[in-house]
């Protein structure tokens, strides 16, 4: 019988992803205490700051001075799936949109013709660790919708569909599984296509449990990417954590956990199959689109920075929620 597994793969930093998704990165950072400004309550001596990704005691700054994470930086002609298993996000951007999301909820953003947008990492405990668990995809925008009008949309937690059965929790960001289906993707995105079969998955299968993935409906691009575990176990292929699984869409795949649970990411979808010219976060079809793109953002900023701060973050005391560009107000 021929294996399903068509590539095992080590993954980095980003993730390697398929058409088409152009980007995935994890980030796990078990931050320290807060302090009363939503920085870590330690000594920052000895860190790169402004560029400080490298683990030292457990976590890192990314861009962030102060606080950890990344201040206001402009994307073209892509989307945004930012989902925040653990701790928090603050987003602001050029439109006025802003939220403070996390502990399971997701942002989907459109940034189309382009957006800036900063993405930061308040510490509000102070008594405790802040642990953060953060999963960003780049899902690309086919050439008829690249220079759509910026979306942001919240997909709450409590909104979001989890399939449980007695050794599996399998969570629903995009797509179908079983009978649930995911909330609906921004209006412009490859995923609002149902022909796309664009999914999502986050799986947590229990120690020494079997999880079987269902064949897609159609010949897409599929692959796994398990991230917390001491093994799995596919078509007798033994697989470790750090790892990337390409499977075949076609087949039934089962996956069997080892002595701890599993925990795997699942990124599913018909190719755009279009060309792809990229520059860090703009993303185009052709190297004129790029060069115009640059140059706009170089005049315009892409309507400017609305906040006090490039690394804004909002209230302490406040909690969950969005504000669209429209005003709209949306509390949890």
């Amino acid at each position: 019988m021929k294996s399903p597994v068509q590539n095992i793969f080590k993954l980095g930093f980003p993730w390697q992803t398929e058409d088409p998704f152009l980007f995935c990165v994890y980030h796990f950072d078990q931050f320290p205490k807060g302090n009363e400004d939503m920085g870590p309550a330690a000594s920052l001596e000895g860190r790169n700051l402004g560029n400080d990704f490298i683990v030292k005691d457990g976590w890192r700054m990314y861009h962030g001075q102060t606080i950890p994470g990344f201040p206001a930086h402009p994307h073209l002609g892509f989307e945004t799936v930012t989902i925040v298993n653990k701790g928090f996000c603050d987003h602001s951007d050029s439109l006025g949109a802003a939220g403070r999301f996390g502990e399971g909820d997701v942002q989907w953003m459109t940034a189309g013709r382009g957006v800036q947008h900063s993405e930061m990492f308040p510490l509000l405990d102070t008594k405790k660790e802040n642990t953060l668990e953060l999963f960003q995809i780049w899902l690309n925008l086919p050439k008829k919708n690249k220079f759509a009008d910026p979306h942001f949309k919240m997909l709450w937690h409590e909104d979001i569909p989890i399939v449980e059965t007695e050794n599996t929790r399998v969570k629903i960001i995009a797509g179908n599984f079983k009978e649930s289906k995911a909330p609906a993707s921004a209006p412009d995105s490859w995923a609002a296509e149902v022909e796309n079969d664009v999914a999502i998955w986050n799986i947590h299968i229990d120690a020494n449990s079997t999880f079987t993935l269902p064949k897609a409906d159609s010949a897409v691009s599929r692959t796994l990417y398990f991230y917390e575990g001491d093994s799995i176990n596919i078509s007798e292929n033994e697989i470790f954590p750090n790892h990337g699984i390409v499977v075949d869409a076609r087949e039934e795949v089962g996956i069997r956990a080892g002595s701890k649970s599993a925990h795997l990411l699942m990124l599913q979808g018909n190719p755009i199959d279009e060309p792809v010219t990229q520059r860090g976060p703009f993303v185009t079809n052709t190297e004129t689109e790029i060069q115009n793109a640059m140059r706009e953002y170089r005049l315009t900023q892409f309507g400017g920075w609305p906040w006090p701060h490039h690394d804004n973050v909002h209230e302490k005391e406040k909690g969950r929620f969005a504000k669209y560009p429209d005003g709209k107000l949306i509390e949890k």
